[in-house]
């Protein structure tokens, strides 16, 4: 048995490129930035941020709704399958690319005033998205649940 899986959240670098193919399924390629923050360590040494950049593709219903929404700097949230490509170059040097195919994807950044939460996007059967709007009020009620709790339950 084998997994294949990214979860990834982070910031889109540019605004992505959507072209269409001669049967009309759209693809789109972005490429999002995921950062460990800068810290020190106990003896004083200074650790820099770091940042890694990851090359999305996303297809169909989710490449359409990339190209209307999600713009450079959007907060994305996106799950897929990590899958390596290579290609000769034109000085004939033999590449690679590793890319991540998005199955699903959140768009985190808030969009006016109007929007109460995240949008997701799950493709249905492969073949187009379908938009899901997770409210905040559940995200309100986890966390009062979480508060309810009594401080006589606490180990310490």
């Amino acid at each position: 048995m084998s997994v294949n899986k990214v979860i990834l959240l982070g910031n889109v670098g540019k605004d992505p490129e959507v072209r269409y193919l001669d049967s009309g399924v759209a693809v789109a390629t972005l490429p999002l930035a995921t950062s460990d923050r800068a810290y020190t360590l106990a003896n004083g040494t200074q650790v820099p941020e770091r940042t890694e950049w990851h090359n999305l593709v996303l297809w169909r219903g989710l490449a359409e709704t990339v190209e209307k929404y999600v713009h450079k700097g959007d907060k994305l949230y996106v799950e897929g399958k990590i899958r390596t490509r290579s290609y000769d170059d034109q000085a004939g040097a033999k590449r690679y690319v590793t890319e991540i195919f998005v199955d699903v994807m959140e768009m985190l950044s808030p969009k006016g005033t109007s929007t109460p939460g995240a949008t997701s996007f799950v493709p249905k059967s492969g073949d187009s998205a379908q938009p899901t709007t997770s409210a905040q009020p559940n995200v309100q009620q986890q966390s009062t649940s979480v508060q309810d709790n009594s401080t006589e339950d606490l180990p310490f």
